[in-house]
């Protein structure tokens, strides 16, 4: 039986969300103004720099609040929102989902079974995913844990080329899991170029 959970990695900056104060909502004393074309343009007050923001047809926005005085930039506030709501969605595309695929056995399971749950894990493995690998044990085969540790043993030696074990065999009730993840993959090499056969001269 396979279980799947999906996690999400990496982390996304929700950029188009974060509030900015722009135009009178700015009341500092004094700020440091950047101009539209990233141009320094000084420190002066939030109401001048206003003044210089208007005659530009532009927003004042502030983006660094935490400076000494406060940072504010000139520039196209809507335009602004509208690129970062663009990477904020590009970014979620690009994410990478990590997914863990559950192999479940029993102590008594026979070769052929095991065999068939090997080539699914080295599959998920092979895919980029991660396995718990688990062996349930019912009534008294609790008795006899070490044989679902042996399995478990060996069915991370026999994915050992692809995959790292994350966790070691841990008995937790009637469950004795382990986990793999797999190796990263070498970029794959570019085939060298043929050499050239270098053509000696016939002698004269």
């Amino acid at each position: 039986m396979l279980c799947v959970r999906a996690f999400y990695y990496p982390e996304v900056f929700h950029i188009a969300n974060a509030v900015h104060q722009i135009n009178e909502e700015i009341k500092d004393k004094e700020i440091r103004l950047i101009g539209d074309e990233g141009e320094q343009l000084g420190i002066m007050s939030a109401d001048e720099a206003l003044r210089i923001a208007a005659e530009r047809e532009m927003d004042l926005v502030k983006i660094s609040p935490g400076s000494n005085p406060p940072v504010c930039k000139i520039m196209d506030y809507g335009k602004f929102r509208f690129e970062q709501a663009k990477k904020e969605k590009e970014a979620k595309k690009n994410q990478r989902i990590i997914e863990i695929k559950e192999i479940r056995m029993s102590p008594g399971i026979g070769e052929n079974d095991f065999n068939t749950k090997l080539k699914n894990a080295q599959k998920f493995l092979n895919d980029g995913d991660r396995v718990k690998a688990s062996v349930r044990f019912r009534g008294r085969e609790m008795a006899h844990t070490d044989i679902g540790a042996e399995l478990l043993k060996n069915f991370a030696d026999k994915c050992a080329e692809i995959a790292n074990m994350d966790k070691a065999p841990k008995l937790e009730g009637r469950n004795m899991s382990m986990f793999l993840s797999p190796k990263p993959q070498a970029p794959a090499k570019k085939p060298a170029k043929p050499k050239t056969p270098k053509t000696s001269e016939a002698e004269g």
